[in-house]
């Protein structure tokens, strides 16, 4: 199956070509199983893929399958071939795994939406571009995936463009990864110049004979993560993915929470061979995981959205992911990602199904008391909370406490500490969304009538209830053997040389009570406020004012961006259009033709059309000649 390989991304464009070309000729029935049958197919042929991989012998892995050549000029080469390893299958099994699933939840979510046919064939085409990203074996069809699922998000983003805040956000994350995007691709040039290919093994190769602390690897590297900054969310580029939340919510699910987002981390994670040679890329990587982490927990304590309480909770966890990456501990990441993606796109499709029951209200403070209106959603959603606050057994306490340990054996203290603090916050914002929208008292209107979504809603989330109790069994830590999801990646990951440090299980074991303890306390303390005295967070902000208005303000960064970016550029082009455009470009052409029309006129004049006026010229003429030669 592996040598037909290039037939993953083939099925849901064929999706993509159906719906999109007949779409409007066929019935509602038949784009509902089309669109989500092209993904089913796809997740199938993976599985298949991963099951004859892993039966491979270890000297034919990984295994590279050239489609064809695709441009070739002087010493450039690039192919359409895919590279079949540990790593890729793991995004492949993630992408379209909980691609399928999110597609037949839309069949329940979009089913009143009149553009039906046209929302299905914009998220087959991003699955296709998805699904090149991760399985390109050079970099610049990574990159051709990578503007694909960029053209997708923007397209889905302002998916109802009748909304100008919809059509805003969906130019605001186009411009912003543009900005990620550009560093990418001259990341790429330089690599090409520096290695003299774009292959992805070739480069790895190569790289391997420099030293660490190379200054050309070091400066590709800080680009390349220029391009995770913008596609990840990450400081200083994160500022679209809140705004994003205009798309529909599957949308907000399947982009914006489990697959397009973490690219970032996957490249960083691909590129590790060269990430291990900049020791001072780690450390920018690490650092700016941080900070968004950070930042970005503290601005979900105050969100009310219950939406954008997610997408504050996404740009979080990718921070810690990339904090994951700067540490050395890729696998680590790549294990969080993939938690990641079962209960963020759990979190995500079950706020589609209380938006869904409260008839399109998103503000937790016009809900309450819903758990018995809507048992189901309750129930997987608090699955969903207990994995990304960090209770065992729950997915995301093996992959965040991996971090966390990995942050802290580094000999980084402070990482430790601030991401700690993180997950504090994370755990409290998350079960403040809980009580809010579940507990409590009854705060909906009158005409609202809460109810329970339909099976082809509820079944979707029930799956990605079990996977996000039971996903993060597959890296059990501590005991020998049973770490199947590190020993499985292991081989695809270039590990970053440090000294060994081995500390006792009952260490490790301690870290992790004192993980879940943190996340205890956080969820004690949102309990307090929001159902023991729900008065209290009322009272704390009129202590604190000017702290709540700063984070509720999400640190007006927008607003400084405005001022100091937006605002700028508008002006100077506006000036430009004005004076450079309007008075010299314009200007000059136009002075051109008004002079040739004025010297024209004057010309024109001396064309009378009179005999007699041609007769006295042809005199004064010969008067003239005769005059010149009389006087030599």
């Amino acid at each position: 199956m592996i040598e037909y390989i290039w037939l993953v991304p083939v099925f849901p464009l064929i999706g993509f070509l159906f719906n999109g070309l007949l779409g409007r000729k066929v019935s509602r029935q038949t784009i509902s199983i089309v669109g989500p049958v092209t993904v089913g197919l796809s997740f199938a042929y993976v599985i298949g893929a991963f099951w004859e991989f892993i039966h491979l012998p270890a000297n034919v892995k990984p295994i590279e399958v050239v489609v064809f050549n695709w441009i070739t000029s002087g010493s450039f080469n690039a192919q359409a071939g895919f590279l079949v390893d540990p790593l890729s299958l793991v995004m492949l099994l993630v992408v379209s795994g909980v691609g399928f699933i999110i597609h037949v939840y839309s069949v329940g979510y979009m089913h009143d939406d009149p553009d039906y046919p046209r929302f299905f064939s914009y998220l087959n085409l991003f699955v296709v571009n998805m699904l090149i990203l991760v399985m390109a074996n050079n970099f610049l069809l990574m990159f051709v995936g990578w503007e694909g699922v960029g053209l997708c998000s923007y397209l889905l983003i302002g998916y109802w463009y009748e909304k100008q805040s919809a059509s805003d956000a969906g130019k605001k994350a186009f411009v912003v990864n543009r900005v990620g995007d550009f560093g990418f691709l001259l990341g790429i040039f330089l690599i090409f110049y520096t290695f003299g290919t774009i292959n992805f093994r070739e480069v790895f190769t190569q790289a391997h004979g420099l030293p660490v602390g190379d200054v050309v690897v070091t400066v590709i590297t800080l680009l390349l993560f220029l391009g995770a900054t913008g596609k990840s969310a990450q400081i200083p580029l994160f500022t679209w993915l809140p705004d994003a939340m205009e798309g529909p919510t599957p949308v907000s699910a399947l982009i914006h929470a489990a697959t397009m987002v973490t690219a970032g981390v996957y490249m960083v994670a691909r590129c590790s061979a060269l990430y291990a040679l900049a020791p001072i890329s780690m450390t920018v990587v690490a650092v700016v995981g941080l900070a968004t982490a950070f930042m970005s927990a503290s601005i979900g304590l105050a969100q009310n959205d219950i939406k954008r309480v997610l997408a504050y909770s996404t740009v979080s966890q990718l921070g810690f992911m990339f904090l994951a990456c700067g540490v050395g501990a890729f696998i680590a990441a790549i294990f969080h990602l993939m938690t990641h993606a079962f209960f963020k796109a759990l979190l995500f499709l079950g706020s589609g199904s209380v938006i869904h029951g409260m008839h399109g209200e998103q503000d937790m403070r016009k809900m309450g008391d819903l758990r018995g209106k809507m048992p189901i959603t309750f129930g997987v959603m608090m699955a969903g909370t207990l994995a990304i606050a960090g209770i065992f057994p729950f997915a995301g306490f093996f992959s965040k406490d991996e971090i966390l340990y990995k942050a802290l054996i580094d000999g980084h203290v402070a990482y430790w500490a601030v991401a700690t603090t993180a997950a504090l916050m994370t755990a409290f914002y998350m079960f403040r969304l809980i009580f809010m929208t579940f507990y409590g008292e009854r705060r909906w209107d009158s005409h609202v009538h809460p109810h329970e979504s339909p099976p082809v809603m509820t079944i979707p989330l029930i799956v990605l209830a079990v996977l996000s109790t039971v996903g993060g069994f597959v890296g059990i830590p501590l005991i020998q053997g049973w770490n199947l999801f590190h020993d499985f990646l292991s081989p695809a990951i270039t590990h970053v040389a440090r000294p060994e440090v081995h500390h006792a299980m009952s260490f490790e074991i301690m870290m992790m009570l004192v993980s879940m303890g943190v996340a205890i306390v956080g969820i004690c303390a949102a309990y307090k406020m929001y159902i023991k005295q729900p008065e209290l967070p009322a009272e704390v902000t009129a202590k604190v004012p000017v702290l709540y208005d700063l984070i509720y303000n999400k640190y007006y960064v927008d607003e400084i961006y405005d001022a100091t970016v937006v605002e700028p550029i508008k002006n100077g082009s506006v000036f430009l259009w004005q004076e450079a455009d309007s008075k010299v470009i314009d200007g000059a052409v136009n002075g051109t033709a008004w002079l040739i029309d004025w010297f024209s006129t004057v010309i024109r004049k001396l064309e009378t059309g009179y005999v007699q006026n041609y007769a006295l010229g042809i005199l004064i003429g010969v008067a003239v000649i005769t005059g010149y030669y009389l006087g030599r």
